[in-house]
């Protein structure tokens, strides 16, 4: 598909060494609304799991309160490094690691992985390399829950790449099975609420 080029920051690092987390559009404290539901709705209640582009660690913490065995990676290692220190002032068991998921140091088998904010900053042409090795860090059976930004989306300048539905099932089947693909709103600092697209996919 033709698309536009996003304005897409492009180093991590620098953007979390000087900017307060507390103003950055993906800043949510509680767990993410979304995921909450998803994993009623699954019968998730327990396992192991990762948080892909943790940024502050918010939605790790929130997972490691609800009794998951979480970790967490970013590609900044100022994120991680905070996100850890937050963590350990709240007394929140999370295995926080700096990590880039398209050349991935972790091994093992997740029960499920969690991404709010990561797969929509990638460039187009590193997406099946995403879907590939994200289906290899997932257990048979396991699940992806996945948060990006809507194509309806359209009073924020800049910012991720849009995806339709359409786009999610060319792009992760046949790796991952759609279960479901949901018009939400990405909670945060911004108002109104940008548009955005929440999927839960499951390794087949």
């Amino acid at each position: 598909m033709e698309e536009k080029r996003r304005d897409i920051i492009e180093d991590w690092e620098e953007h979390y060494r000087t900017t307060e987390v507390e103003s950055m559009p993906w800043y949510y404290t509680e767990m993410d609304p979304d995921l909450a539901v998803a994993l009623r709705a699954m019968g998730v209640t327990g396992g192991r799991c990762l948080d892909l582009g943790t940024g502050p660690g918010t939605q790790a913490m929130a997972l490691a309160e609800y009794g998951f065995d979480v970790t967490a990676t970013d590609i900044s290692e100022t994120a991680v490094r905070d996100a850890e220190k937050r963590a350990a002032e709240k007394g929140l068991k999370v295995r926080f690691l700096a990590d880039d998921i398209l050349d991935t140091k972790l091994t093992g088998e997740f029960s499920f992985v969690f991404d709010r904010g990561c797969f929509h900053t990638l460039a187009p042409e590193r997406r099946p390399d995403y879907v590939e090795i994200v289906k290899g860090l997932i257990a048979p059976g396991g699940i992806l829950f996945l948060k990006v930004m809507s194509h309806m989306e359209t009073l924020l300048e800049g910012g991720p790449y849009r995806f339709t539905p359409g786009d999610i099932h060319d792009l992760f089947v046949p790796a991952f099975e759609v279960h479901s693909i949901e018009e939400t709103v990405f909670h945060g600092t911004l108002d109104p609420k940008p548009l955005a697209l929440f999927c839960i996919l499951k390794r087949p």
